[in-house]
């Protein structure tokens, strides 16, 4: 492309925005699924159930430690797949940019986007790009549908959870909400953590081989809590959650303390949140510390018949005493994913 910057002509339907969608999203997203010239796609897809969702990304800084936007959109999706148990196959793309952003940059991240998701076995299938005024985005926005399927007779959801089950987490908490902190440099922090975004779906594979798990979740926006205050809402049963057994970096604990963050609120984009049966849940760790991406996995809680008229989410603290981990109420770390 000559041009170097994305101009309204690259989002109004003519030889502009051909030459975008040809020479860099092709060039990149192209496969034998994907036809520019048309704004819908058919697939063949194998035998289970189909499985869809769709999600929004808005990261900000765009490029971070560990990844960029483009690399965040796939992960995030397949992750939202993986948990319910499918195994991705194909996106959809919507990409958002800016008028005045630097091609360049639109061109790495999806270079990014097309190299993740090839890594993982997915392809873009249809998409569409849209260029907003300038002032009126964030530099690129990026929608993105997964389509997986499931194999008939996997169940997971609340409904599944019983009292006395087990719950596991794949990694450490809030890497990703404090390695974004860190790249924005507005709090006077520097440092080399690195967001944990990747795909777990290797991680929920190993616990549908085992037939243990009752549900899962990817602890994203809100963190491990939120995703317990879930399970609360969704079942009526009280999580219990040991402090000691939550696996934390210090370097996250350091500017959580500094900055009067919770490290169990902040996002993560590449640990999984699990609910397996208690006769399993030692056989479900040591497999998922056999993986590379669950080698410090750990078991952190349980399931029980909730004690008073409304269930909780109750920490026990390093210090032996207890705690209630309450609902999210505010945002404390705004465009993160």
């Amino acid at each position: 492309m000559k041009d170097s910057h994305i101009s309204l002509a690259h989002g109004n339907g003519g030889s502009y925005m051909r030459e975008l969608i040809e020479t860099l999203f092709n060039r990149h997203l192209g496969n034998s699924n994907l036809d520019i010239n048309s704004d819908a796609a058919c697939i063949n897809l194998l035998p289970g159930e189909l499985v869809v969702t769709t999600d929004g990304f808005t990261v900000d800084p765009l490029e971070f430690p560990g990844g960029n936007i483009g690399t965040l959109a796939v992960h995030g999706t397949i992750n939202d797949l993986a948990v319910m148990g499918a195994y991705p196959k194909h996106f959809t793309l919507s990409v958002f940019v800016e008028e005045g952003f630097n091609i360049s940059v639109l061109d790495r991240i999806i270079e990014s986007f097309a190299l993740t998701a090839k890594e993982t076995g997915t392809t873009v299938i249809t998409g569409d790009t849209k260029v907003l005024r300038r002032g009126e985005g964030g530099g690129i926005y990026l929608s993105v549908t997964g389509i997986g399927i499931r194999p008939q007779g996997v169940q997971l959801g609340f409904n599944e959870v019983k009292p006395g089950d087990t719950i596991l987490v794949s990694g450490p908490v809030g890497d990703h909400g404090v390695a974004i902190m860190l790249a924005r440099e507005q709090f006077g922090f520097r440092g080399k953590l690195k967001s944990d975004a990747a795909s777990i779906q290797p991680l929920t594979e190993v616990l549908l081989e085992l037939a243990c798990v009752r549900f899962m979740r990817d602890p994203t926006r809100g963190g491990l809590a939120t995703v317990a205050n879930e399970i609360v809402r969704g079942t009526g049963f009280d999580v219990s959650l040991n402090e000691t057994n939550i696996p934390v970096r210090d370097s996250v604990y350091t500017v959580c303390d500094a900055l009067g963050y919770d490290p169990l609120y902040l996002a993560c984009e590449g640990r999984v949140v699990a609910v397996v049966s208690p006769e399993k849940a030692e056989k479900a760790l040591s497999c998922w510390q056999a993986l590379p991406s669950g080698k410090e996995a750990a078991i952190i809680g349980t399931i029980s018949q909730n004690r008073a008229p409304q269930p909780y989410v109750t920490l026990k603290t390093t210090l032996g005493g207890e705690r209630i981990l309450a609902e999210l109420s505010d945002d404390p770390l705004p465009r993160i994913c």
